[in-house]
């Protein structure tokens, strides 16, 4: 196999910014957008973002299962990411153009609808896409590079997502001092990330197109896909030590995540009293944190292995993203008049957020690919995209999970809907940042434990990777 260039990396990398983007507008503002602009109850928002990422964790490894005995001109993963990237764009758009009048038995449909169509239509690229990369090089750090590319630009789309919305469609202005309160704002910013979002993934389906002659070839005989077939691959998957402690730690880390992400915009209106343009500036120096978290923590998984550099990662995460909401509620944190001092310790831990959250995501993509080769060292299947699809419904599933509870938690603290900045009383306030913080990372936690379990080593995988390239010579 040719060694990578960087342009084929680079083009690997740019498809994940559609999932950033998507990721992005479902946590940032879809949730905000029918609970707080629209005025579904919490608990109807939430359960509508739990029932379509329920769907979608389920759909992720039959996708996966499907493009791994897929066969055809242009290979296993490709014709998937050519075809998702047009419907995906036109649902998205659909998700925040609601027709007027629905009522709320009607948003909630169309929520739960629309928000389904998004993520099956993304899943459709997204699993394969995730499958390609532990396909384009066999090379135990190499995989650490590829894997960073696609952290990079999937943070870079979603922070574009944040950035543009906040600092342009969402902005506060006289005639909306409350600028995420826009309603006619919505519509245009879906349809211009729609667009932005589609072609990224066409990007990557076309920069990687070169590379389908080289890639890996499964020398089993395709099973037909069958109920049957699809549970003992998920069965298969999970026998494997190292990847049930993968396949937890994720779970466990979504869930807190799906919590954070949904009471993101509350929190930075109600909890920190943030305007759009503070908001921005808090968001440029949590993009920072990863633009120097990315290479910082390729090169250095290189000394630390995999595994070391996710643990420090998911602890420099940890802390960060706790020590804002618990030195607020304990009153020592800087006044709110003291803007330099309060926005700049905000700033702060936002980037050791980002730059802990990246060593922790990059390790685990590297060590996904790593684990399919140690499947098809102990089954003689290659089957990538079903580890990617149960992983990622290890993940979707959690975070829906994690959404659901934000929503039933802001009902049951009493959070009002259309609130005003400010508005909101002092008590209820707490509890926002109660549930954010402390409560999130304690659950966190006992997922990191479980995830000191992964066994998989650089010296395991090489001599892996050296019987199955024995086995492969042997087949031709």
């Amino acid at each position: 196999m040719p060694k990578l260039n960087l342009l084929t990396k680079v083009s690997y990398g740019i498809g994940q910014a559609g999932e950033g983007i998507k990721n992005t507008s479902f946590e940032l503002f879809l949730f905000f957008y029918y609970n707080q602009v629209l005025g579904l109850s919490g608990t109807l928002a939430g359960a509508a973002t739990f029932i379509a990422l329920a769907v979608d964790a389920v759909f992720d490894p039959f996708a996966g299962s499907l493009s791994d005995s897929f066969r055809s001109k242009l290979g296993r993963r490709h014709p998937f990411m050519y075809g998702g990237a047009v419907p995906f764009g036109l649902m998205f758009y659909l998700l925040f153009a609601p027709p007027a009048g629905l009522g709320e038995a009607g948003l909630f449909l169309w929520l739960t609808t629309f928000a389904i169509a998004v993520r099956m239509a993304m899943a459709v690229y997204l699993i394969p896409h995730n499958a390609l990369g532990a396909e384009l090089s066999p090379d135990y750090h190499e995989r650490t590079s590829i894997g960073g590319w696609r952290i990079l630009f999937g943070f870079v789309g979603g922070f574009g997502a944040s950035i543009v919305g906040l600092g342009y469609f969402f902005k506060d202005t006289v005639e909306h001092p409350f600028g995420q309160r826009n309603l006619a704002a919505y519509p245009h910013f879906a349809l211009f990330f729609a667009a932005l979002a589609t072609g990224a993934v066409l990007w990557s389906a076309l920069g990687t197109h070169s590379r389908i002659k080289y890639l890996p070839v499964p020398t089993h005989a395709p099973e037909p896909l069958s109920l049957g077939r699809f549970v003992r691959e998920l069965a298969d998957s999970l026998k494997s030590e190292s990847f049930r402690a993968l396949f937890v730690g994720t779970l466990v880390f979504f869930v807190t995540r799906g919590v954070q992400t949904t009471l993101g915009l509350h929190l930075s209106a109600h909890f920190w009293e943030l305007g759009s343009r503070e908001i921005l500036s808090v968001n440029l120096l949590s993009l920072a944190g990863l633009v120097v978290g990315v290479p910082f923590w390729t090169i250095l998984s290189r000394r630390l292995d995999k595994k070391p550099s996710f643990l420090a990662g998911v602890a420099i995460f940890s802390v960060a993203v706790v020590a804002g909401p618990v030195l607020k509620l304990l009153g020592i944190w800087p006044d709110r008049a003291n803007e330099t001092a309060y926005l700049g310790l905000l700033g702060f831990f936002g980037f050791f957020a980002s730059f802990g959250g990246a060593a922790a995501l990059i390790s685990a993509t590297s060590m996904m690919a790593d684990l399919t080769d140690e499947h098809e060292y102990d089954t003689g299947r290659r089957q990538e995209g079903i580890f990617f699809g149960a992983v990622a419904f290890s993940g979707k599933a959690s975070s829906g999970l994690g959404h659901l509870i934000a929503g039933v938690a802001l009902d049951l603290i009493g959070f009002p809907v259309n609130a005003e900045r400010g508005s909101v009383p002092p008590e209820i306030v707490r509890h926002l940042g109660m549930i954010y913080g402390p409560a999130t990372i304690l659950i966190l936690m006992l997922g990191t434990f479980y995830f000191a379990r992964y066994q998989l080593t650089a010296t395991k995988l090489g001599e892996m990777q050296k019987v199955l390239e024995q086995r492969r010579t042997a087949v031709r």
